[in-house]
């Protein structure tokens, strides 16, 4: 498997992961709090992030509980997360890394399938990974709907369009699906889950905003694939320039959350009589 295009050992990781946990985890421990996930329960994290989200469900299940955190790479843990004794961490490929089978009540993924042109397959090995009656959760963003909302100068809404959508590029380039999470929701009834749900969260962005911020951070990270053809060096600046100014607000990305549950028996198939 090639690195993710937004490799976490990047610098600019750190102002990406902290845009991501402060504009999203409020919504993600919504969301997974519906699935009912208590005291005793054995849940999956893929991606590990900052490891914010594992905390939570660290401090949720409880000592009775465990949490696994996955990720492809080594990556700077919390020292919370790192210390709970009911986490272990694991490096984990999970495109082409084995999972046990029904071992999980809970698997959440956020910002992960997106990336990866193997996502659907990766969705069926994380069903074989849930226990009867297990819940799988996965996030990622429709980078399709971010509407400019207000400019300081005229021309800045278009300058914002053309550089995100080379952005845009650049990560299909890679192999992510950047309307993936429209989809998902499908994918979940094809998966044979059940009591299937979704939601969508979105905020305003102003410039200088934390969530501004993760802009700045994924388009620095890919200025060299970004610079080229429509867009020069110095339109880069002056968008980084706009993502700085309260005047300039967008709408975020939509973090669509979907979550299903493993049945707790087979459903024969349907066959005629003979």
């Amino acid at each position: 498997m090639k690195p993710y295009v937004l490799d976490n050992l990047a610098d600019e990781t750190v102002d990406r992961f902290r845009a991501l946990e402060t504009c999203y985890d409020g919504a993600t421990r919504d969301f997974l709090r519906q699935t009912g996930v208590e005291s005793g329960w054995r849940c999956l994290e893929i991606g590990a992030g900052g490891g914010s989200v594992g905390l939570w469900l660290s401090e949720t299940v409880g000592p009775g509980g465990g949490v696994t955190v996955t990720d492809i790479e080594d990556i700077r843990l919390d020292s919370a997360l790192a210390d709970r004794a009911n986490v272990s961490f694991v490096r984990h490929d999970i495109v082409n890394d084995a999972l046990p089978e029904a071992e999980f009540d809970l698997i959440h993924a956020r910002l992960v399938l997106i990336l990866l042109p193997e996502r659907l397959e990766v969705l069926r090995k994380l069903v074989r990974a849930l226990r009867p009656g297990g819940w799988l959760v996965l996030e990622d963003f429709d980078c399709g709907w971010t509407p400019v909302l207000m400019t300081p100068n005229e021309g800045d809404a278009a300058l914002y369009e053309t550089v995100h959508a080379r952005f845009l590029a650049a990560m299909t380039d890679s192999g992510a699906d950047v309307l993936w999470a429209r989809k998902s929701f499908a994918a979940f009834v094809a998966a044979g889950l059940t009591e299937i749900a979704s939601s969508t969260f979105g905020m305003a962005w102003r410039g200088g905003s934390v969530g501004a911020s993760l802009h700045r951070a994924n388009t620095s990270q890919l200025a060299d694939q970004i610079v080229g053809g429509d867009v020069t060096r110095e339109m880069l600046e002056r968008f980084w320039r706009l993502l700085d100014d309260p005047a300039f607000a967008v709408g975020s990305y939509p973090l669509v959350s979907v979550r299903g549950r493993r049945p707790l028996v087979s459903v024969p198939s349907d066959r005629s009589s003979r």
